[in-house]
């Protein structure tokens, strides 16, 4: 599924007041990080994840990364944070 910008738009109004959830650390995106983040994702459908400054990877490089492992899509970049988005399959009512 690919996002509008109207839905991206939406998005990222609603991401704004998120706190992050996750923080990548020096040790980047383990198996362990990406199924927190899609038990996350699966939950809550929206995300945000921060890249500590102790991190090696790029900001851009990170949330390609962890999106497409999880399947997710990412939504916005802002700083040294980002927003992934991924429709649930078992909430009855989702962000969108």
């Amino acid at each position: 599924m690919t996002l509008t910008s109207k839905q991206r738009a939406t998005l990222r109004s609603k991401a704004n007041q998120m706190p992050a959830i996750f923080h990548v650390g020096k040790d980047g995106v383990n198996p362990e990080f990406i199924i927190g983040v899609r038990d996350a994702l699966e939950a809550r459908e929206l995300i945000k994840i921060d890249l500590n400054q102790n991190c090696e990877l790029e900001v851009d490089e990170a949330a390609e990364i962890v999106a497409s492992r999880t399947g997710a899509e990412v939504v916005q970049i802002i700083g040294r944070k980002f927003v992934l988005y991924k429709k649930s399959k078992t909430r009855k009512e989702g962000v969108l």
